[in-house]
């Protein structure tokens, strides 16, 4: 990848006009209130005339770059440890330009569809999480602050991205993504450093969308060759294959960032075969094209939800499986919601336990904290008379049912013919059985679109559903 991309071309003959430029211009993320990464080279970007040298000033720092024929620069600053303290950055060519209030700490990209966009109290569309007049009324963390990247749909890729830092106070947290918002929060408590969520969402979007070009090239039929428009309407058209890719991740490229917060899928349910090959595609080549190693990347299990009468009955449990399946990727996580979802709306408005389990994850894999952050994991069973041994990993103190009898399993014969089945806890084991299946050999639990799942480990945490066939 290229960090001296292609700009708009009004903005080239712009950079061309080096008579009329009266000063440099920095990329639209380098605003006041931004927060840098901490801890490892910063890029800092912008236009000037072409040929022109240009100086970024900050933390005691001065790095210089030169302006391409294009009129991009790109300098790096070098690592920096966290800062509680705002300050200017300033960029000097022939004239300069200053942005200030700039922090160091730790940014988190949060990206994907309606759940993850979901904001604190947003009164114009009614949406709010629990308790939303209380979280607003305590939002005061002067240290977090939130991008909001303005929505595109692009068949290209677009160079600027749009939007603006805003801190976190009662004021302005309404809007925040409150996935984002509750896992900064938890974050800033534990480290005590700033944290910079960068939001860039839209609603109802297949994880196509979000795929870059080159990684939608591994899967034959897809191709983003298209306006980014829709020709009846003229409005931008989100699910075009690659176009929230060229029109949101584009513009942040190359970003220094800690890690990714994805919570996506419910518009790829039905597909799931096709979502475990592109969600590692997706990763992979965000990664890629950040430039930074395997950034951290986590995400949320698609919680439980009752799926229209219309739908292709329990579809959701397979893209589930396709998400867990993912974790075979270095440096990723998935938090687990499945019982913590609205099996009557598929956008559950209790976000802060989201954000609570998605930080547990950075807090150990990314932080090293000693917390824990997985309920049970599945780890294998088999058949011991007319019961499934099952086992796990992560039963920290043992694993446990909620308030009442395990609810959600069901064993299966070689008829493939799955029935309820009770489940018994054994220590860190589990024995299941159904008085239907005298001879069992395969055991699912809660592979349903909106099970009752109450299986926990002593953290409190709960299991992600399994099952031990490939039927």
């Amino acid at each position: 990848m290229s960090l001296l991309r292609p700009i708009a071309p009004l903005v080239l003959a712009l950079a061309a006009a080096a008579t009329g430029w009266t000063a440099p211009e920095l990329a639209p993320l380098f605003r006041d209130h931004a927060v840098l990464q901490c801890d490892k080279p910063v890029p800092v970007w912008g236009l000037a005339a072409p040929g022109e040298h240009v100086s970024v000033a900050f933390g005691g720092q001065s790095i210089g770059a030169t302006a391409a024929p294009d009129g991009r620069w790109i300098t790096f600053l070098s690592p920096m440890p966290s800062s509680p303290s705002g300050s200017d950055l300033t960029v000097t060519g022939k004239g300069s330009v200053t942005i200030h209030d700039v922090l160091v700490g730790e940014v988190w990209l949060c990206a994907g569809q309606s759940n993850m966009e979901y904001p604190v109290n947003d009164p114009g569309s009614g949406a709010h999480v629990e308790n939303a007049a209380a979280e607003v009324a305590a939002a005061s963390y002067p240290l977090v602050r939130h991008f909001k990247e303005a929505r595109k749909a692009s068949a290209s890729p677009v160079d600027e991205a749009g939007g603006d830092w805003k801190v976190c106070s009662p004021g302005a947290v309404g809007q925040f993504t409150a996935v984002g918002y509750f896992f900064a929060r938890d974050i800033f408590d534990r480290l005590g450093v700033p944290v910079g969520i960068i939001n860039c969402t839209w609603s109802g979007t297949p994880i196509e969308a979000w795929m870059s070009p080159a990684a939608l090239a591994l899967f034959p039929g897809y191709s983003n060759g298209h306006s980014g428009v829709d020709a009846a309407t003229g409005k931008e058209d989100p699910w075009v294959p690659a176009a929230l890719f060229n029109g949101m991740i584009h513009p942040l490229l190359p970003y220094a960032l800690r890690g990714v917060l994805w919570y996506q899928g419910e518009s790829n349910v039905g597909r799931a075969g096709a979502y475990a090959q592109q969600f590692p595609a997706l990763i992979t080549s965000w990664r890629s094209h950040f430039g930074q190693g395997d950034i951290p990347f986590l995400w949320v299990q698609l919680a439980n939800f009752r799926a229209p009468p219309s739908s292709r009955g329990e579809v959701l449990p397979y893209l589930r499986e396709a998400q867990s399946r993912t974790l075979a990727l270095p440096a990723t996580g998935q938090a687990v919601a499945i019982d913590i979802g609205d099996p009557a709306g598929i956008n559950p408005r209790n976000k802060q336990e989201v954000g609570r389990r998605l930080a547990l994850i950075a807090k150990a894999k990314v932080y090293a904290i000693p917390v824990d952050y997985s309920g049970p994991a599945f780890a294998g069973a088999e058949a011991e008379g007319v019961s499934m041994r099952v086992h796990f990993r992560f039963t920290g103190e043992g694993i446990t049912a909620s308030d009442k009898p395990l609810q959600s399993f069901e064993v299966a014969g070689a008829d493939k013919v799955f029935h309820p089945a009770k489940a018994v806890i054994q220590g860190s084991t589990l024995l299941v059985q159904s008085p239907l299946v005298k001879q069992p050999v395969a055991v699912r639990y809660a592979w349903r679109n909106a099970p009752e799942a109450n299986l926990y480990n002593g953290a409190g945490l709960p299991a992600a559903p399994f099952r031990s066939d490939d039927w």
